[in-house]
Protein backbone atom coordinates (compact mmCIF):
# COMPACT_ATOMS: atom_id res chain seq x y z
CA UNK A 1 0.00 0.00 0.00
CA UNK A 2 1.34 3.50 -0.94
CA UNK A 3 1.42 5.42 2.49
CA UNK A 4 0.18 7.54 3.99
CA UNK A 5 -3.50 6.19 3.92
CA UNK A 6 -6.24 8.98 4.38
CA UNK A 7 -9.39 7.74 6.45
CA UNK A 8 -12.56 9.46 6.27
CA UNK A 9 -16.50 9.51 7.39
CA UNK A 10 -19.07 11.65 8.56
CA UNK A 11 -20.22 12.53 11.44
CA UNK A 12 -23.37 12.62 11.49
CA UNK A 13 -24.07 9.63 8.88
CA UNK A 14 -27.29 7.28 10.14
CA UNK A 15 -24.95 4.02 9.35
CA UNK A 16 -21.43 4.80 9.69
CA UNK A 17 -20.00 4.75 5.86
CA UNK A 18 -15.79 5.28 6.32
CA UNK A 19 -13.49 5.42 3.11
CA UNK A 20 -9.60 4.26 2.97
CA UNK A 21 -7.81 6.08 0.23
CA UNK A 22 -4.13 5.82 -0.36
CA UNK A 23 -1.42 8.67 -1.10
CA UNK A 24 -2.16 8.56 -4.45
CA UNK A 25 -6.04 8.65 -3.80
CA UNK A 26 -7.13 5.37 -4.71
CA UNK A 27 -9.99 3.87 -3.16
CA UNK A 28 -8.66 0.76 -0.79
CA UNK A 29 -11.48 0.09 1.06
CA UNK A 30 -15.07 1.27 1.86
CA UNK A 31 -16.91 0.22 4.89
CA UNK A 32 -20.16 0.29 5.53
CA UNK A 33 -21.41 -0.98 9.02
CA UNK A 34 -25.29 -2.07 8.78
CA UNK A 35 -27.34 0.47 10.90
CA UNK A 36 -29.72 -0.69 14.09
CA UNK A 37 -28.22 -4.00 14.68
CA UNK A 38 -28.01 -5.65 18.11
CA UNK A 39 -24.87 -7.32 17.29
CA UNK A 40 -22.39 -5.09 15.62
CA UNK A 41 -21.46 -6.02 11.96
CA UNK A 42 -19.61 -4.15 9.53
CA UNK A 43 -18.75 -5.21 5.47
CA UNK A 44 -15.73 -4.26 4.23
CA UNK A 45 -16.05 -3.29 0.16
CA UNK A 46 -13.43 -2.31 -2.78
CA UNK A 47 -15.84 -0.02 -3.66
CA UNK A 48 -18.27 2.69 -3.15
CA UNK A 49 -21.28 1.43 -4.47
CA UNK A 50 -20.46 -1.52 -2.44
CA UNK A 51 -20.69 -4.60 -5.49
CA UNK A 52 -17.24 -6.09 -4.18
CA UNK A 53 -17.41 -7.69 -0.64
CA UNK A 54 -13.93 -7.96 1.06
CA UNK A 55 -14.31 -8.51 4.41
CA UNK A 56 -16.94 -8.84 7.24
CA UNK A 57 -15.93 -7.69 10.97
CA UNK A 58 -18.92 -9.26 13.42
CA UNK A 59 -19.07 -8.82 17.09
CA UNK A 60 -18.95 -12.17 19.20
CA UNK A 61 -21.81 -11.17 21.65
CA UNK A 62 -24.54 -8.14 21.80
CA UNK A 63 -23.49 -5.00 23.81
CA UNK A 64 -19.86 -5.97 25.23
CA UNK A 65 -17.74 -3.68 26.72
CA UNK A 66 -14.61 -5.22 26.24
CA UNK A 67 -16.01 -6.72 22.54
CA UNK A 68 -14.13 -8.98 20.55
CA UNK A 69 -14.78 -8.84 16.70
CA UNK A 70 -13.72 -11.30 14.39
CA UNK A 71 -12.34 -10.51 11.36
CA UNK A 72 -13.40 -12.84 8.02
CA UNK A 73 -13.28 -13.05 3.89
CA UNK A 74 -15.76 -12.78 1.64
CA UNK A 75 -15.22 -16.55 1.69
CA UNK A 76 -16.11 -16.38 5.20
CA UNK A 77 -12.30 -17.73 6.20
CA UNK A 78 -11.39 -16.30 9.87
CA UNK A 79 -8.31 -13.72 9.29
CA UNK A 80 -8.31 -12.84 13.23
CA UNK A 81 -10.00 -10.79 15.71
CA UNK A 82 -9.34 -7.41 17.75
CA UNK A 83 -10.91 -6.86 21.26
CA UNK A 84 -11.19 -3.99 23.23
CA UNK A 85 -9.95 -3.97 26.32
CA UNK A 86 -12.64 -2.56 28.43
CA UNK A 87 -10.84 -1.04 31.74
CA UNK A 88 -8.07 -0.16 30.55
CA UNK A 89 -9.83 1.78 27.73
CA UNK A 90 -11.31 4.28 29.86
CA UNK A 91 -8.42 6.16 30.50
CA UNK A 92 -6.66 5.21 27.24
CA UNK A 93 -7.96 3.51 24.42
CA UNK A 94 -6.27 -0.14 24.19
CA UNK A 95 -6.90 -2.42 21.59
CA UNK A 96 -5.39 -6.00 20.93
CA UNK A 97 -5.17 -7.49 17.81
CA UNK A 98 -5.17 -11.61 17.35
CA UNK A 99 -4.16 -14.04 14.29
CA UNK A 100 -6.30 -16.46 15.92
CA UNK A 101 -5.39 -17.19 20.28
CA UNK A 102 -2.64 -15.30 19.93
CA UNK A 103 -2.09 -11.59 20.41
CA UNK A 104 -0.05 -10.01 17.36
CA UNK A 105 -0.30 -6.20 17.80
CA UNK A 106 -1.76 -3.66 19.99
CA UNK A 107 -3.15 -0.66 19.62
CA UNK A 108 -2.29 2.39 22.51
CA UNK A 109 -4.01 6.04 22.50
CA UNK A 110 -0.76 8.01 22.47
CA UNK A 111 -1.96 10.53 24.69
CA UNK A 112 -5.30 10.34 27.39
CA UNK A 113 -5.48 13.65 28.43
CA UNK A 114 -6.74 14.29 24.88
CA UNK A 115 -9.64 12.08 25.76
CA UNK A 116 -10.29 14.35 28.82
CA UNK A 117 -9.85 17.28 27.00
CA UNK A 118 -12.21 16.40 24.61
CA UNK A 119 -14.93 15.08 26.49
CA UNK A 120 -14.75 18.39 29.03
CA UNK A 121 -15.11 20.84 26.56
CA UNK A 122 -17.60 18.64 24.45
CA UNK A 123 -20.32 19.16 27.09
CA UNK A 124 -19.78 22.64 26.80
CA UNK A 125 -22.90 24.93 24.47
CA UNK A 126 -21.51 26.09 21.22
CA UNK A 127 -17.41 25.14 22.12
CA UNK A 128 -18.21 21.61 22.23
CA UNK A 129 -19.10 21.53 18.07
CA UNK A 130 -15.83 22.83 17.72
CA UNK A 131 -13.70 19.73 19.80
CA UNK A 132 -13.32 18.01 16.78
CA UNK A 133 -11.56 20.57 15.09
CA UNK A 134 -9.01 21.43 18.33
CA UNK A 135 -8.14 18.09 19.48
CA UNK A 136 -6.49 15.02 17.39
CA UNK A 137 -6.02 11.63 19.30
CA UNK A 138 -3.37 9.39 17.75
CA UNK A 139 -2.69 5.88 17.76
CA UNK A 140 0.41 3.31 17.46
CA UNK A 141 0.05 0.31 16.28
CA UNK A 142 2.88 -2.02 17.84
CA UNK A 143 4.16 -5.39 17.99
CA UNK A 144 3.93 -7.60 21.38
CA UNK A 145 8.05 -6.74 21.73
CA UNK A 146 7.34 -2.95 21.40
CA UNK A 147 8.22 -2.60 17.83
CA UNK A 148 5.44 0.52 16.14
CA UNK A 149 4.23 -0.55 12.96
CA UNK A 150 1.84 1.77 12.28
CA UNK A 151 0.43 5.22 13.83
CA UNK A 152 -2.96 6.92 13.22
CA UNK A 153 -3.64 10.19 13.27
CA UNK A 154 -7.03 12.74 13.68
CA UNK A 155 -6.61 15.56 11.28
CA UNK A 156 -8.67 18.76 11.67
CA UNK A 157 -12.14 18.74 10.36
CA UNK A 158 -15.15 19.79 11.57
CA UNK A 159 -18.54 17.77 9.55
CA UNK A 160 -16.53 14.75 8.93
CA UNK A 161 -13.80 12.56 10.87
CA UNK A 162 -10.27 12.40 8.98
CA UNK A 163 -7.16 10.19 10.01
CA UNK A 164 -4.04 9.59 8.11
CA UNK A 165 -2.34 6.38 8.84
CA UNK A 166 1.66 6.23 8.59
CA UNK A 167 3.93 3.84 7.94
CA UNK A 168 6.58 3.53 11.11
CA UNK A 169 8.26 0.17 10.25
CA UNK A 170 8.35 -3.05 8.41
CA UNK A 171 4.60 -4.98 8.02
CA UNK A 172 3.89 -8.16 6.17
CA UNK A 173 0.63 -8.17 4.36
CA UNK A 174 -1.44 -10.44 6.70
CA UNK A 175 -0.53 -8.28 9.57
CA UNK A 176 -1.36 -5.10 7.80
CA UNK A 177 -4.62 -6.37 6.91
CA UNK A 178 -5.31 -7.17 10.29
CA UNK A 179 -4.32 -3.76 11.69
CA UNK A 180 -6.59 -1.71 9.50
CA UNK A 181 -9.17 -4.13 9.94
CA UNK A 182 -8.66 -3.18 13.71
CA UNK A 183 -8.09 0.25 13.17
CA UNK A 184 -11.63 0.61 11.38
CA UNK A 185 -13.07 -1.00 14.48
CA UNK A 186 -11.30 1.39 16.59
CA UNK A 187 -12.87 4.53 14.99
CA UNK A 188 -16.35 3.34 14.58
CA UNK A 189 -16.32 2.05 18.25
CA UNK A 190 -14.46 5.26 19.71
CA UNK A 191 -16.46 7.92 17.02
CA UNK A 192 -18.51 9.75 19.81
CA UNK A 193 -15.01 11.69 19.98
CA UNK A 194 -14.87 13.03 16.67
Amino acid sequence: MNYPLEIKFKLLALAQQLSITDAGGTLLFYVKQKAFKLREAITVFADREQTNALYQVNAEKILDFSGRYNFADAQGRHLGSVKRQGMRSIWKAHYDVYDGENVVLTIREENAWIKVFDSLLGEVPVVGMFTGYLFHPAYIVTRPGGSAVLRMAKQPAFFEGRFTVEKLGVVGEDEELRALLALVMLILLERSRG
